[in-house]
């Protein structure tokens, strides 16, 4: 039921010609590095988690810090719950990546429930506790961020072949090796 939701949505996101233009993509480092990493997504993906725990502090401090490199957070949400964490996770329009860092981090908090409605409610309880003060229905209902979180998807199918979360892409060239810090920074510093 899921993936029939999702298909439709982005289905209905084809053929909408709806501007996402003055939301902020999430970006951590020098905006004009020599090398831009894009990673795609899913806010309730384990594997993403584990990147942001295991992989992002090490690739922060050594390459988006130094300005090395940039990384960019495209959404690839995988479920109903993903996607409306992803509209939230853009709702403050700022381009700032705390509420998506807090959502890995503490994925297992919020990511429950058997129905849209569940998962919603949980995430909303999140989010109050952890002192986002946001407008909970007014980000997931927000036509322009849907759009945003939906073209980043369809970008990823469309230009990326992307099949899977996470999928990195470094200066447009797919990342096929084992995500962890080691291989990734093998990659980064052939282009450095």
């Amino acid at each position: 039921m899921k993936k029939i939701i999702i298909f439709v949505i982005l289905f209905f996101s084809t053929i909408s010609n709806i501007s996402a233009e003055d939301i902020k993509r999430i970006i951590v480092g020098k905006k004009d590095a020599k090398i831009t990493i894009i990673t795609f997504e899913s806010l309730t993906c384990s594997h993403c988690a584990n990147f942001h725990k295991n992989v992002f502090p090490e690739l922060k401090k050594e390459y988006l810090d130094t300005g090395l490199a940039k990384i960019e957070f495209r959404h690839f949400p995988l479920d109903i719950a993903a996607f409306n964490a992803s509209k939230v996770s853009q709702c403050k329009n700022d381009g700032d990546s705390k509420i998506l860092n807090s959502l890995f981090a503490n994925q297992q908090k919020w990511v429950k429930g058997s129905t849209a409605e569940e998962a919603n409610e949980n995430l909303q309880k999140f989010l109050v506790s952890e002192g986002f003060n946001i407008d909970f229905e007014k980000c997931i209902n927000d036509k322009e961020i849907e759009d945003f979180v939906l073209n980043d998807r369809i970008d990823g199918v469309k230009n990326f072949k992307v099949n899977a979360t996470p999928t990195i892409i470094i200066n447009n060239k797919k990342f096929e090796k084992t995500l962890n810090y080691k291989n990734l920074k093998k990659a980064l510093e052939k282009l450095i």
